[in-house]
């Protein structure tokens, strides 16, 4: 259900987040936000850099996540899950399958501090609040962080 995206899954992707950060704009009242603005050049940039995950359901992908590594931190964004497909637990899923992609580390990702839902997904998979930034003067930021445990 959940594997690795291949480079003609992306435009099929970038669909899926022009669609699911619909709500995330509502939440701001303006289509003004950077992941309604990325390109397909943008997001092949990111595939060559770090992984995407496509999680799959009859043949349509319906959630993904992306990371990259830099200097043992994990940077984890666009956790997307097609509204349809929301609170049955994919989006925790794919970011529990990011997470294995880099084991023991330490993994850092951010949303919007109106962004209620994703911040409680994120704490109640392990996630903590450590700093919080205004974008401007609409938008505030709170980065989370998480560290993985030796078994």
């Amino acid at each position: 259900m959940i594997t690795k995206a291949e480079h003609n899954d992306l435009r099929e992707i970038l669909k899926l987040q022009y669609l699911s950060y619909q709500s995330e704009a509502d939440l701001f009242g303006s289509r003004d936000i950077p992941p309604l603005k990325q390109t397909l050049d943008e997001v092949i940039d990111e595939f060559s850099k770090g992984i995407i995950l496509k999680m799959v359901i009859d043949d349509k992908i319906i959630g993904s996540v992306r990371a990259a590594e830099k200097d043992g931190t994990v940077y984890i964004g666009k956790l997307m899950v097609h509204p349809d497909f929301r609170r049955k637990g994919y989006g925790t899923m794919l970011l529990a399958e990011i997470e294995s992609c880099f084991p023991e580390r330490r993994y850092e990702l951010f949303t919007s501090t109106k962004s209620t839902d994703n911040i409680r997904l994120y704490q109640k998979s392990g996630y903590t609040v450590f700093d919080s930034r205004a974008f401007n003067d609409e938008i505030t930021f709170v980065y989370l962080e998480k560290r993985s445990t030796s078994k």
